[in-house]
């Protein structure tokens, strides 16, 4: 598949759960229909917005299967596979590809906190287990370490590592990437805040939380930043950012299941640690979806 058909706008797409924690399948594929019809380029299954972190094997693989079969080879389908646990990863990564993803998003391995040299190997043998494309998550706040730039350049040189989610909220690290990695290799968001900011230096979009709330208003603003029509992409950014930044106010994805049941979207029920949101953030939400014209 063309890298560029994930340039643009990827929506890191929430896990409905019914009130006894199952997965809520229906939820979930309207909420795939929705998301084609308002114009999102590519859809997450089982990324952290997703809980992938409280699904067991069976459950990420359901995700995975109901997402690609809704969505019928309308958009591409980016599939969450990564784990602290190589072997774990590369069997999540193999599903993907039997089941017809269009590619992995795979975190850096989280908790026993690898050396740069054992994130390359990781990275490798993942690369090496399956011939769809690879895009490398980089989320030092959750992961408790970061992938340097250099690594980045090394994985690069790998033909189907094809980019890189940055979300460590360091511009210097991200500028450092667009300037030593190869032409074409993908270089997106993992900060909605940071995504404008991050296509003006070069970036090619955002894997994104907002675009759960208002997909066709952050797409717009991509692509017109992709176009460098900065006039039309600030405007839509500073109307979008009081929400950008309340969807973090919680820990992700708390605020934005909580958005997504005041839009009517979905019921707002979490799995443990994960709890429902306190109150004030809940009216919080309810204000700014208001001023976004986004509550029914």
């Amino acid at each position: 598949m063309d890298v560029n058909a994930f340039r643009g706008t990827t929506v890191a797409l929430v896990t409905p759960f019914h009130s006894d924690g199952r997965i809520d399948e229906k939820t979930l594929r309207s909420l795939v229909d929705w998301q084609i019809e308002q114009g999102t380029d590519v859809i997450l299954a089982a990324g952290t917005t997703g809980e992938s972190a409280t699904l067991s094997h069976d459950e990420h693989h359901q995700v995975m299967d109901v997402i690609i079969e809704q969505a019928k080879g309308r958009v591409p389908i980016l599939c969450g596979a990564g784990s602290n646990a190589t072997k774990e990863a590369v069997s999540l990564s193999k599903h993907a590809e039997s089941v017809g993803a269009s590619a992995i998003l795979s975190v850096a391995p989280y908790y026993n906190k690898p050396t740069q040299e054992g994130f390359f190997q990781h990275y490798k043998a993942i690369a090496e287990s399956v011939s769809l494309p690879v895009i490398v998550y980089n989320v030092p706040g959750r992961t408790g370490s970061n992938i340097g730039p250099e690594i980045i350049v090394r994985l690069a040189e790998i033909p189907n590592i094809i980019g890189v989610k940055e979300a460590s909220g360091d511009m210097a690290q991200i500028m450092e990437i667009l300037r030593t990695c190869p032409e074409g290799f993908l270089v997106l968001s993992g900060d909605d805040a940071l995504t404008l900011p991050l296509i003006s230096v070069g970036g090619d979009g955002v894997i994104s939380v907002i675009a759960n709330e208002t997909p066709k208003a952050l797409n717009e603003m991509v692509h017109a930043a992709l176009k460098n029509d900065w006039q039309k992409a600030q405007q839509i950014h500073h109307r979008l950012l009081p929400l950008m930044n309340a969807n973090f106010i919680e820990s992700n994805p708390i605020p934005v299941k909580t958005a997504l049941e005041l839009m009517g979207k979905i019921e707002a029920n979490f799995r443990l640690p994960l709890v429902p949101s306190k109150r004030e953030t809940r009216e919080y939400l309810a204000d700014i979806l208001k001023s976004l014209d986004l509550l029914p």
